[in-house]
C-alpha cells in the first residue's frame, strides 16, 4: 500500500567503506529495490548510483524510459561520479537493459556499462568472479511463490475500486418496481458484493498462480477463463434461487471482473511487453466495458421479470 511514495533521493551512496576503485552499481529509486540491492552488498565495499524513475522498479522504469540513457548519464554527472572514482565503469541491472543504450551511456558521460545478473542476490558471486555471469544469473524466473508474493499488490490496488464498487452496487440493488427498496439493496447488494469479490479473487490471486498452465496467451482470456469457471459452478448449485436472469447477470460479470483483475497483473510479469500489454488492453477494454452493461442490465432487469 502507497507503495508510489515508496522511494529515496537519487544519489550515490555509499556501501561499506568504498574508495576510488571501489564497484559502482546503479539502481533505480524505488526503496524496495534500493534495499534488497543493499542488502545483497552486505560486507562489500561499493558504491550505488540511484536514478529518478519516479519510485518505480527497475523493469517498469526501464519499460517507461524512466531508467535510461539520458537518466544515467544525468546523474553521473550531478553526482560528479568522475571525481569520485578512479575507474569509468558502471554496474547496471540486466533487467534495465530495454531503457539503456550502452553506447551513449559512454558517449555522454565517459561511463562504460556493464550488465549484472537478474537477481540482487547473484551480485557478491558476480562481484566475486569478475564481473562475470553464468547462464543461471542471467535466466528471468517466475515460480508460483513469486507470483503468489505479488497478490497482496494487487489486492491492495483494487481497496479503493472496491469501495466505489461497493456503493454503486447497493444502489442498482435497491433498484425495482418498487422504485427503490432498503431491504432489497441489502439483501440484493450483499450477493452482487459477493460476485465482485469473488472475481477479484479469481484474476488477482488463481489466475496469477495457475497462469503457466492456463490456456491461451492474453491474461484477459486467462483471467476471464478462470473467472467463467468459477461462476458456472456457482450457478450451477444456485440457479434456481438466482432464477434466469440473476444467473445469466453471474455469468457475464464474475468472468468480466476476474477478467480485468488479471490483465492488472500484466505489470508484474515477464510473461508480457510493454507494446504487448497495449495492445491487449485496446482489444480487451471495450468487450470488457460491454459486458459489465449487459450484466448490469441483466440484474437490474431481473427485479422486473420476476
Amino acid at each position: 500500500m502507497g507503495r508510489h511514495r515508496y522511494r529515496i533521493e537519487p544519489r550515490l551512496y555509499a556501501v561499506g567503506s568504498p574508495g576510488p576503485d571501489s564497484p559502482v552499481l546503479v539502481t533505480a529509486n524505488y526503496k524496495m529495490t534500493f534495499d534488497a540491492l543493499r542488502k545483497e552488498l552486505g560486507g562489500q565495499n561499493a558504491w550505488i548510483l540511484v536514478l529518478e524513475t519516479g519510485g518505480i522498479n527497475v523493469w517498469c522504469a526501464a519499460g517507461k524510459g524512466t531508467f535510461g540513457t539520458e537518466e544515467v548519464a544525468r546523474r553521473v554527472k550531478t553526482t560528479r561520479l568522475a571525481e569520485v572514482v578512479n575507474h569509468r565503469r558502471l554496474i547496471l541491472p540486466q533487467l534495465g537493459a530495454p531503457g539503456v543504450a550502452a553506447h551513449r551511456v559512454r558517449e555522454e558521460c565517459g561511463f562504460s556499462v556493464v550488465y549484472g545478473p537478474v537477481r540482487a542476490q547473484d551480485i557478491p558471486r558476480f562481484l566475486t568472479e569478475r564481473m562475470k555471469t553464468t547462464p543461471e544469473m542471467r535466466r528471468v524466473v517466475f515460480p508460483v511463490s513469486e507470483r503468489l508474493a505479488l497478490a497482496p499488490v494487487e489486492l491492495a490496488g483494487f481497496l479503493r475500486p472496491t469501495g466505489w464498487a461497493f456503493l454503486a452496487l447497493f444502489l442498482l440493488a435497491g433498484i425495482g418496481p418498487w422504485v427503490f427498496s432498503p431491504s432489497a439493496s441489502w439483501h440484493r447488494g450483499l450477493g452482487a458484493s459477493g460476485v465482485w469479490l469473488a472475481g477479484i479473487l479469481c484474476g488477482a490471486v488463481i489466475t496469477p498462480v495457475l497462469l503457466p498452465w492456463i490456456p491461451g496467451r492474453a491474461f484477459s482470456a486467462k483471467g476471464g477463463l478462470v473467472g467463467g469457471c468459477f461462476a458456472a459452478c456457482i450457478a450451477a448449485f444456485f440457479w434456481e434461487a438466482l432464477g434466469v436472469f440473476q444467473g445469466m447477470a453471474l455469468l457475464v460479470a464474475l468472468p468480466v471482473i476476474s477478467s480485468f483483475a488479471a490483465m492488472n497483473f500484466t505489470g508484474a510479469t515477464p510473461f508480457t511487453s510493454p507494446s504487448g500489454v497495449e495492445k491487449e488492453m485496446r482489444r480487451a477494454i471495450p468487450l470488457q466495458a460491454a459486458a459489465v452493461v449487459l450484466a448490469v442490465t441483466l440484474w437490474v432487469g431481473s427485479t422486473f421479470a420476476g
